[in-house]
């Protein structure tokens, strides 16, 4: 039963940092984008281990993409 005094767990990618490229176009590092493929293996391992399904999975793939997309808007607009 969850904890409804805890915060929920945050995405990812939240901390992982964004840049501005030259033509104002948002970019993650490489060593970023290792840290987001390893959280996303790390999630299926956990999905798999708690016998949840694939779109339990999905569900949280899409979270983060959610949340590294509002990042990037985000970045892109502070920048300008």
């Amino acid at each position: 039963m969850p904890h409804f005094d805890e915060l929920p767990p945050q995405p990812t990618v939240t901390n992982i940092p964004v840049v501005t490229g030259w033509g104002g176009q948002p970019y993650m590092g490489c060593d970023a984008v290792v840290v987001l493929l390893r959280a996303l293996a790390e999630a299926c391992r956990a999905n798999v281990n708690d016998a949840a399904e694939a779109h339990d999975f999905a569900a949280a793939v899409d979270i983060e993409a959610d949340a590294l997309a509002v990042r990037a808007i985000a970045h892109t607009i502070n920048e300008r």
